[in-house]
Formats: C-alpha cells, sequence, structure tokens
C-alpha cells in the first residue's frame, strides 16, 4: 500500500516520509545495517538476520501489492534514508484487521521527531484503510518510545519476561503494546 509524501521541518532538519520504493533498496539495506549496530532496543544485532538489496526489493514490492502492509521511510534532502517502518499484516480472516508495527531512526537523527512521525503517518494510514488494531514490542529499558507509544493510544498487552539478552549480559523484558481504533 502507498501514501502520499510528506514534508517535515524540525530543528533544522528537512525531511520527507512516503512509501518506500524498489529503488530505496540498496540504501535501505545499508541504513538497517547501520541502524543494528547503533542501538540494544531492536531485535537484531549489527549483521544479523541481513537483508540484501534483493530482499528489500522484494519486501517492498509484497507491500506495496498488499492492503494490509505499509512500508515507509524517511528521507533527507540528498536522499538519503535516515528511518523507516513497517506495519505488517495478512491476509487470515480471523488477524487481517491487525498490523504489526515497526521504525528504525539512525542514532543522528534522533530527536527530530522522524520515528514519532512514522508513527503517526502509520496510524493515519491504518485508520484510513480499516485496520483496527496496531501491534508492536519495544524493550523495557526504551522509555521514550513507551511514552511516545502510549501518547498515540498504545497500552500494555503483556510482557514477556527476560525475553532478550543485552550486552552486558542481563535478560530484560519486552513490552507488549496495542492500539484499538474501534
Amino acid at each position: 500500500m502507498k501514501v502520499n509524501e510528506k514534508e517535515f521541518y524540525i530543528n533544522d532538519l528537512r525531511y520527507w516520509i512516503r512509501s518506500a520504493t524498489e529503488l530505496d533498496a540498496k540504501n535501505l539495506s545499508e541504513v538497517r545495517l547501520e541502524i543494528d549496530g547503533e542501538t540494544e532496543n531492536l531485535d537484531r544485532e549489527k549483521s544479523e538476520a541481513y537483508i540484501d538489496e534483493t530482499g528489500f526489493k522484494q519486501i517492498i514490492k509484497t507491500d506495496t501489492q498488499s492492503k494490509n502492509n505499509l512500508f515507509l521511510v524517511a528521507v533527507i534532502i540528498n536522499g538519503r534514508i535516515v528511518g523507516f517502518s513497517r506495519c505488517e499484516g495478512n491476509n487470515l480472516k480471523r488477524t487481517s484487521h491487525r498490523v504489526e508495527f515497526g521504525v528504525c531512526v539512525l542514532k543522528d537523527f534522533w530527536g527530530f521527531s522522524i520515528g514519532k512521525n512514522l508513527l503517526k503517518e502509520s496510524i493515519e494510514w491504518a485508520d484510513a484503510n480499516n485496520i483496527k488494531k496496531i501491534t508492536l514490542s519495544v524493550l523495557e529499558t526504551n522509555h521514550n518510545a513507551k511514552k511516545l507509544y502510549e501518547k498515540y493510544g498504545f497500552q500494555v498487552e503483556g510482557i514477556l519476561k527476560n525475553d532478550k539478552v543485552l550486552s552486558d549480559g542481563n535478560y530484560y523484558n519486552t513490552i507488549l503494546m496495542g492500539r484499538f481504533n474501534e
């Protein structure tokens, strides 16, 4: 599914959020690899579950053709992708009303509301396309993300105890959150 491009200007940074195209695949592969190495908030460490250009082309093609999927990119003025998000659903009758949301932003671009605007665009798309529920998971230590999700109507639905082991060797909980649009 596609959404129209929107421009944002925050703290002297101009960027656009738009649907991903197959031309973005190489850049997405590089950006995802970089993001995975910058934070422990994600499920992967750098180079784990690597997706190459061909893999991203296939994901984008599938998402563009599916009414229950959305792939957005945040692009700065030189065309560089600095963040992206996906909503992934399915066509199973019992769960076709729901999508899972995930978001990634390069650390140098934190603080410019990129993650927030990717979330807002995803919520608008979901609401406009009769998607009733958006789910996501967040690491218990990612307090800023949790506060953002709560601000946009997400509620804690469960906790996966000792779900992730981080570089300090300790285990951390994953918080499952959902937003239902009645």
